[in-house]
């Protein structure tokens, strides 16, 4: 029996290669699989509270791994590692280093000159980051998380809300969620942040 995933609205679905990358062979259900990486995440956001982590360190790729695997890494064997397939959304997999490179200049540069309200920093990166989706899966949790470690360890703000949900069941927030990334889609970055601070 293999795994059986359910995909709704925004989500990714996962090549057979990625799906064997499974650590625990006995999840086989949509369900099973939420509640194990809701456990793992919930540990790296564990990590992430008590840590403090300097702006240079952030905005690396090689945080942007680490924080994936450990969020990911007791549920998935290629966690922490940039995605090798094509999917429905996103760059192509060849370009993700050079336009995360892109994306970790010009966050810095913002940074810097204060071109945005750190707000608008924060979820500029995490809607460009989840727009080249660089995993095989867990962006949208992944690109959040992100948002919230810009916003209090750069800034010394309080980590945004997100509706206090992780967006994994398919409900009116989710549809928020989504509608919100594809206004950001076009050029209007406002709802998205609204959507984060409520």
């Amino acid at each position: 029996m293999g795994l059986e995933l359910e995909y709704k609205d925004g989500q990714t679905p996962l090549d057979e290669e990625e799906k064997e990358g499974l650590k625990i062979k006995s999840i086989t259900t949509q369900g099973e699989l939420d509640e194990f990486e809701q456990f793992n995440i919930e540990k790296a956001v564990e990590w992430s509270i008590h840590t403090k982590f300097k702006t240079e360190k952030i905005l690396t790729e090689k945080f942007i791994k680490n924080l994936h695997k450990r969020m990911y890494g007791d549920v998935w064997k290629w966690a922490g590692e940039f995605r090798k397939t094509e999917k429905n959304i996103g760059i192509p997999w060849t370009q993700i280093g050079i336009e995360l490179k892109n994306l970790l200049d010009d966050t810095k540069y913002w940074i810097e000159n204060k071109t945005f309200s750190p707000e608008e920093i924060a979820i500029r990166f995490k809607h460009r980051i989840v727009s080249i989706h660089c995993f095989p899966n867990g962006n949208g949790r992944h690109s959040r998380m992100m948002a919230d470690i810009i916003i209090e360890s750069i800034f010394g703000k309080e980590i945004f809300s997100w509706h206090q949900s992780n967006m994994v069941k398919a409900n009116e927030t989710r549809k928020e969620y989504i509608n919100a990334l594809r206004k950001a889609d076009n050029g209007n970055i406002a709802p998205l942040i609204k959507f984060a601070e409520n």
